[in-house]
């Protein structure tokens, strides 16, 4: 198969399929991961937010290692898939690990949360760890498959509609099979630890079928291993920074991630405790995934007329704005009018899944034409590399925010608990979005350009 050739559908499905298990994953940590550890596990939201920079942090580290490694990896299934077929499984028991209560740990005395604390950083990195493991080289595999501008884009298209799937899966079934699995009695069946244990269970079998359905899906087609990059580790990392396409998309990706990673963590905290709808978060999040599912297509439609670029920036006009009516007016308004603004914010979300991950391809293929030179590896692991940096950051920003406004689990909040939690979920991801949106502006990678470039063979220097 050559890189230019057209993907049939069902090589297109193959390949998307995994990101239904990335993106649970990711919206799984992303809308849960703070509230089960101060509500269930039991620790204050600074430790918990500082346990989640943790995590991140070590995940930012872990991707370039991956990435580079799986860009000179050598086995009869290439150089990604066996990361798929020999880490699916480690994978599944390392969240079901995360999402088991510790109740081993003692919580009892002033030095108690330490312990905790460290156990929680540590699952954390585990479940990181084991996510690079199988997601790095599977993003890698995407501008092998094909250099296409516009079939990049129906490819991620796909992937996209699968992850959209997993989203809605890590969003909003999460409440139900903790409820489902509760131990009888409970007064707060949607934190209880069995029901969060099963969760963990079962969202991990789900990674595990996809992961192995890509594998056996998608084959590698052969590298000429004369262009791998011979460069060491920190040069080939180096050179990556020489590409401006790919660093002004970089750190707006980066931005992205952090608020939008506030907004994730924060929105179950909004329901609960601002709109006191507790047993109503799933809808919630549900309805703003099934609204985002219908506009991914849609996205990819109006990419194709406008560009990729200015499709991504609707996703930071959009979001900003549901943003401040949140944090103005979210508690005062009734229940439908809240749940137009969700809508209104699932719009927004979905012209965010394909228009960045189909521009990404783009720049690695402008490097590999101006430097003879291909490193997908390397570029993936660097863009997951400040995702999770962004991640990292909006965790922590988040648990000091809420442990300076004196949050209490399990309570009634103060009035300046309430306030830390309408800042989160607005100004401070709307300012964020905002200097994304004006950033991605000078992003210079056009489909003319682009076209030319593929034409040519050759690449000026954007």
């Amino acid at each position: 198969m050559t890189t230019s050739q057209k993907l049939s559908s069902k090589q297109k499905l193959g390949f998307g399929i995994f990101d239904l298990g990335g993106n649970l994953l990711f919206t799984l940590l992303g809308f849960y991961s703070q509230i089960y550890l101060t509500d269930t596990v039991g620790l204050l939201p600074a430790f918990a937010g500082a346990a989640i920079m943790v995590g991140a942090l070590w995940d930012a580290i872990t991707d370039p290692c991956m990435g580079y490694l799986s860009d000179r990896t050598r086995s009869r299934w290439g150089r990604r898939r066996p990361y798929l077929l020999f880490g699916a499984i480690p994978m599944m028991l390392a969240l079901w690990y995360f999402f088991s209560n510790p109740t081993w740990i003692g919580r009892d005395g002033p030095d108690a949360v330490w312990p905790l604390f460290a156990w929680a950083a540590t699952a954390l990195m585990l479940v990181k760890t084991m996510s690079t493991i199988i997601n790095i080289p599977y993003t890698s595999l995407t501008p092998e498959l094909t250099t296409d501008y516009n079939e990049q884009t129906s490819l991620n298209g796909y992937r996209f509609f699968c992850s959209a799937f997993g989203t809605l899966l890590g969003a909003a079934a999460v409440g139900p099979i903790v409820q489902a699995f509760a131990s009888p009695g409970n007064p707060r069946p949607s934190q209880d630890p069995f029901g969060y244990s099963m969760m963990g269970l079962i969202f991990g079998l789900v990674i595990v079928i996809v992961t192995w359905i890509t594998f056996f899906s998608v084959k590698e087609k052969p590298v000429d291993r004369s262009t791998i990059s011979k460069k060491g580790f920190f040069a080939t990392y180096l050179a990556v920074f020489k590409n401006r396409p790919y660093v002004i998309l970089f750190i707006t990706y980066g931005l992205h991630i952090m608020a939008f990673t506030l907004l994730q963590g924060i929105l179950s905290y909004y329901v609960e405790y601002i709109l006191h709808r507790p047993n109503d978060t799933f809808i919630v999040l549900g309805l703003l995934i099934i609204v985002a599912i219908v506009f991914i297509p849609v996205s990819i439609l109006v990419a194709k007329h406008i560009g990729k670029k200015r499709t991504y920036q609707i996703f930071f006009v959009i979001l900003p704005i549901a943003c401040m009516i949140l944090f103005f007016s979210g508690h005062l308004l009734t229940w439908p009018l809240f749940l137009a603004v969700v809508v209104l914010a699932g719009i927004g979300v979905g012209f965010n899944y394909v228009a960045p991950f189909a521009m990404v391809p783009d720049t690695i293929e402008y490097d590999a034409i101006r430097t003879g030179e291909r490193k997908e590896g390397s570029y993936y692991g660097m863009w997951t590399f400040v995702s999770k940096l962004g991640a990292a950051l909006a965790g922590f920003i988040s648990g000091q925010i809420l442990n300076l406004g004196g949050y209490v689990a399990h309570a009634e909040q103060s009035a300046s608990a309430v306030m830390s939690i309408r800042v989160i979920i607005g100004p401070i991801p709307a300012i964020i979005f905002i200097v994304a949106l004006i950033l991605v502006n000078f992003y210079p990678l056009d489909e003319k350009t682009y076209n030319k470039m593929i034409e040519t063979g050759k690449a000026e220097k954007l």
